[in-house]
């Protein structure tokens, strides 16, 4: 059986619904963060970088959201329902399936680092500066990036309700954690399109049994 390595409010939870919409039994093996929002140290007896998701499958192990849900698919999608078949499409779905950890999910991590300068546990001593800091480089360059993906990402879902097409595919799910996290902490107003695609993903049977397994996720950042 198929088992995953999940640690709450985190990325794998793309795994689990990707498992879900598939049909596919699994074993869930819980994982809760530190106190520092660190995963802990046993993540690393599964795999040497210590993160999550990793999925095993008889003896193969696989991190990386991206490769796990590109194995998925070729493994365990015979029918292709969740990976275009026509080449336009196809190209469309290679592209968010990288964009979105490799393009905009380094930008939104930014603003939760940069937002939070002035918090615990950044010392006390230093917090009126890290604000200063991180509200300077905000405002000067990460919100204009932000904004420039964000209107992106809004045009091209005015196109079409999901990322490659007419249907779901294994891209929406890559793409689901970074868009959920652009809408929470992202900053960007007017963006129906994209908060329509959120609302398609939320009403889908598959998603829906992923979150109760997986549990909720925060993306706010507090």
């Amino acid at each position: 059986m198929l088992a995953v390595h999940h640690l709450n409010q985190s990325r794998s939870q793309r795994i689990l619904w990707a498992l879900e919409e598939l049909d596919l039994p699994y074993q869930l093996i819980r994982y809760q963060r530190e106190k520092t929002m660190l995963a802990p140290e046993s993540l690393k007896k599964i795999h040497p970088l210590g993160k999550s998701p990793v999925l095993q499958d008889g003896e193969l192990i696989l991190a990386e959201s991206g490769a796990i849900l590109e194995y998925l698919q070729e493994t365990y999608d015979p029918g292709q329902r969740f990976r275009p078949q026509e080449a336009a499409l196809r190209h469309q779905y290679r592209f968010w399936l990288h964009y979105a950890e490799g393009s905009l999910m380094p930008l939104l991590l930014m603003k939760l680092v940069f937002s939070s300068l002035g918090k615990p546990p950044v010392p006390i001593g230093f917090r009126t500066l890290g604000k200063a800091l991180g509200g300077g480089i905000e405002k000067a360059w990460l919100n204009k990036q932000i904004a420039t993906h964000a209107h992106f990402i809004e045009s091209e879902l005015a196109h079409r309700p999901w990322f490659a097409g007419d249907e779901l595919s294994m891209a929406d799910i890559q793409m689901s954690f970074p868009i959920f996290a652009l809408l929470t902490r992202g900053g960007i107003d007017n963006l129906p399109h994209t908060h329509a695609w959120k609302a398609r993903v939320e009403m889908r049977p598959g998603w829906q049994r992923a979150i109760a397994q997986g549990g909720p996720v925060d993306l706010s950042g507090g």
